[in-house]
């Protein structure tokens, strides 16, 4: 062991390894946490008949997940900067086997939704993981660090939907969950001997009313978004859910703004560099999200239709695939466009990248590796925009408020994420051909589900736009919050 110390002078510990080490494993453990995301997707339809329940109750064991998700990346984040990184990634991955095994060993809905909503509030880890990286990698290395790591959104969802269908496919549906468990009890492990403890804590108290109120709203928000495909957009509950949500949310703002240590420093929020990157991320995260909606459903729907693909699960899963690994490969290329332009333009490529591959997807839609090579280039977009949105938070606020503001940068992204899901479904379910007794989406659905995600991308790309040019965006390596931590 060795001693470093941090921005703030502080004295801290670090393991005489590669400093290449404890990025691999953060991104692994990032990769694990979104892969639970999409573990059930392959018998998302027969949850009912497992779980013994209704189908709207067998939907919340997909939607608690999502919902724990948003309200832990920005609480995981202020606790991470109150009580140290090293010590929240540690229990976020504890959390994630315990869940998983919770998960593992359910066969009723009440335990599985315990389990479920476990392995979402894990997902904190990211968020904390993303911010840990400037403080544990010599400088020249930080950018793809932090590239790769933000790639992990993405990369687990794609590779967990193959995975999970051939598991699925060989094995009882249970194994899913010991997989995540024993993935989740590595990365635990791994955490603890291998990344190092860097005394990051600052002065201050959690703050426990924020923390509800936040909750709360957010909840109910999402909530109203989520279902409302199967409630309807005017329905009663849908417009209440929602309504509610943005009530709760604004009380919660007035209350944050008067706090001395506020769950979420707001006026650093409201900065104009943090706040248009945020308001950037709802829009990247609707242009990834509408991909793994839509592409999906195309590939699957009967040849007989005149437009569909006809593919298997399995199949489906390993065409999707290769999007997933796109967005690790581009994490190296992101680092080199902050390096040599800035995070603005290097979000605003990506954000573009995106939108091309889009309309790319409109005209590829006759084959599956026509349309591999669509997702291909949207997933690109996906891996250098996400690389540059944490690079441009963490530029912009203080080194005390990293871990709290890259969360809530986390949670605009999953916004984005669940509008999209929404709003995709919408289209889906709306604009249908009839097909030997079923509704089924029409061609021109899944036309105008790519011409949206299109659409959003390119709205990233003007509200980046926005953003105030920093001085130092030309030279991410000369940036205060940088720290070299690295053993040499």
């Amino acid at each position: 062991m060795t001693t470093t110390s941090t921005a703030q002078g502080q004295p801290s510990t670090q393991s005489a390894g590669h400093p290449m080490l404890p990025v691999v494993v953060l991104c692994f453990g990032g990769l694990t946490a979104s892969l639970t995301q999409t573990l059930l997707i392959p018998i998302q339809s027969e949850l009912p008949q497992l779980l013994d329940t209704s189908g709207p109750n067998a939907a919340w064991v997909i939607t608690i997940t999502l919902l724990a998700g948003a309200v832990a990346m920005p609480t995981a984040g202020r606790l991470a900067d109150l009580f140290g990184k090293q010590r929240v990634i540690t229990v976020s991955a504890a959390l994630l086997v315990v869940s998983s095994a919770i998960c593992a060993l359910s066969d009723s809905l009440v335990p599985m939704l315990v389990g479920r909503a476990g392995q979402g509030l894990a997902m904190g880890f990211i968020p904390v993981g993303i911010s840990l990286m400037r403080e544990i990698t010599p400088p020249h290395l930080s950018g793809t660090a932090i590239a790769a790591m933000s790639a992990t959104l993405g990369v687990g969802g794609a590779i967990g939907l193959p995975l999970s269908a051939w598991i699925v496919d060989v094995s009882d549906w249970h194994t899913l969950f010991w997989v995540a468990t024993g993935m989740a009890l590595v990365v635990l492990v791994a955490v603890w001997t291998c990344v190092p403890h860097v005394a990051d804590g600052g002065r201050g108290r959690f703050d426990g009313i924020g923390a509800v109120g936040l909750a709360i709203g957010l909840v109910s928000f999402l909530v109203g978004i989520s279902k409302a495909t199967t409630w309807g957009w005017g329905d009663a509950r849908t417009l209440g859910a929602i309504v509610a949500g943005i009530v709760v949310l604004v009380a919660w703002a007035a209350f944050e703004i008067r706090r001395t240590d506020p769950l979420v420093d707001l006026r650093t929020t409201a900065q104009l560099p943090v706040l248009m990157t945020n308001v950037a991320a709802v829009a990247v995260g609707f242009g990834m999200m509408a991909q793994a909606i839509v592409v999906p459903q195309l590939l699957q729907l009967p040849e007989a239709t005149g437009y569909g693909l006809g593919q298997s699960l399995l199949a489906t899963g390993l065409w999707m695939a290769p999007s997933g690994l796109m967005m690790l490969l581009f994490a190296p290329v992101s680092s080199t466009l902050i390096r040599r332009l800035g995070a603005k333009v290097t979000l605003m490529i990506g954000a573009s990248v995106l939108g091309v591959g889009y309309l790319v997807a409109l005209f590829l839609m006759d084959a599956p590796w026509k349309l591999l090579i669509a997702t291909c280039v949207a997933s690109a977009g996906v891996g250098i925009g996400y690389a540059a949105m944490p690079t441009l938070i963490l530029d912009s606020v203080p080194m005390r408020e990293a871990g709290s503001a890259v969360g809530v940068n986390a949670l605009m992204r999953s916004v984005g994420t669940t509008v999209a899901a929404a709003i995709m479904a919408t289209v889906l379910t709306s604009v249908t051909v009839s097909a030997g007794g079923f509704d089924l989406p029409s061609e021109a659905a899944f036309r105008w589900c790519f011409g949206l995600g299109a659409l959003a991308a390119f709205v990233g790309v003007a509200i980046t736009g926005l953003i105030p040019r920093r001085a130092q965006d030309s030279d991410v390596a000369a940036t205060p919050a940088t720290v070299e931590a690295a053993t040499r």
